[in-house]
């Protein structure tokens, strides 16, 4: 099993628009199990506390609390849980699970890079970006072009602290 240090680690997105919207949350938690020494086998469990986003402006982090996007007070976590592990190359990985937000659940393909292989810490990086519509969030904000795809980045400091060591394909 490994764990993620939350202050070396950080989950942001982007979206394009009109007037810049990205932004962090701020909290939230990741784990990362393996049940053999297969990396394949690992599961990504991702749980963010949706309330926590952090745009730097209070307008644009309102909103997206509201009902129109997050809808934090009925839905306040976003999720990621990993149903498969496709390693594409000797450090990189198709990560295919179900992703949550809004209440409303769908297959996304997290594209990972992984550093530190082998040592039992180091680092997980990468990106999934996916319909904001395919969600509910339809809305828009006053004034603002908002896009319609979601980038979410994700750079995850992680430290083996049970298990075998991973093997990997070359």
């Amino acid at each position: 099993m490994f764990t993620t240090t939350p202050d070396q680690s950080s989950i942001k997105f982007f979206v394009k628009a009109s007037v810049a919207l990205e932004g962090v949350f701020n909290k939230w938690s990741a784990t990362l199990k393996f049940k053999s020494a297969d990396v394949t086998t690992g599961v990504l469990d991702i749980r963010i506390a949706a309330d926590t986003v952090d745009t730097g402006s209070g307008m644009k982090d309102g909103k997206l609390k509201s009902k129109d996007f997050f809808d934090v007070k009925n839905n306040p976590e976003i999720t990621f849980k990993s149903t498969k592990v496709v390693q594409t190359s000797p450090l990189t990985f198709d990560v295919i699970g179900n992703f949550t937000i809004r209440g409303v659940s769908k297959p996304e393909t997290l594209k990972l890079t992984v550093s530190g292989k082998g040592t039992g810490e180091g680092a997980i990086k990468g990106s999934m970006a996916f319909d904001r519509k395919d969600y509910g969030m339809t809305s828009g904000i006053p004034f603002v072009k908002i896009a319609d795809r979601v980038q979410v980045d994700v750079d995850l400091q992680v430290k083996q602290v049970s298990g075998p060591r991973l093997v990997y394909k070359e």
